[in-house]
């Protein structure tokens, strides 16, 4: 069953800080209007856009949503 990628970042978590996926995913669980159902790009990237902060960045976004494609897509 494909995971939203919410729940495929969260796999991320707990992981060490210095690891921006971490860091990504751990301000990604704490920010309770994120979009955890979705799996569109667009919508995902745009929300990260308005919302980014010093851990929830494109950077780091680009980097999962690749690894997210490539196992779910």
């Amino acid at each position: 069953m494909k995971k939203s990628f919410y729940h495929y970042v969260l796999t991320f978590r707990g992981g060490e800080w210095a690891d921006e996926k971490v860091r990504f995913a751990e301000s990604m669980f704490v920010d309770h209007a994120f979009p955890k159902t979705s799996d569109d790009f667009e919508e995902l990237s745009n929300y990260i856009e308005l919302q980014s902060n010093e851990y929830l960045t494109i950077g780091a976004f680009d980097i999962l949503w690749d690894l997210y494609k490539s196992k779910y897509c």
